[in-house]
């Protein structure tokens, strides 16, 4: 109960994020879905790899989220941000597997908001 009651850091916000918008399934995951979301402006919200192996892929989702005026979060890893995802294949403990790499995740429905959506 005192864990509950802590307040949440960033990461543990964008996973819950992540995870509720999945849930709800909106989440648009990789370059392409992510171009479109934003493009179309249906997304809240736009997460972007800082080791992204592409600089142009960075310019791009840099550019169309400042041009919409769409949120957007930098997280240091991509394969970090292909697990939150849910790009990866859960073994029998729970543990990531298989991850699949991923610069890029656009949030277009939320899902249920909560105080991670605050934190954000």
């Amino acid at each position: 109960a005192a864990a509950a009651n802590a307040p949440m850091d960033i990461n543990t916000a964008i996973q819950e994020v992540l995870k509720s918008a999945l849930i709800a399934d909106g989440l648009a995951r990789g370059l392409h879905e992510t171009v479109q979301a934003l493009d179309k402006r249906q997304a809240h919200l736009c997460f972007l790899a800082e080791n992204c192996d592409e600089p142009s892929y960075k310019k791009l989702v840099t550019a169309l989220c400042s041009e919409h005026n769409i949120a957007l979060i930098k997280v240091d890893d991509n394969m970090k941000l292909g697990e939150w995802a849910g790009l990866c294949k859960l073994d029998a403990e729970g543990k990531a597997r298989k991850v699949v790499r991923c610069s890029s995740v656009a949030v277009a429905d939320w899902g249920k908001e909560g105080q991670a959506h605050d934190v954000l």
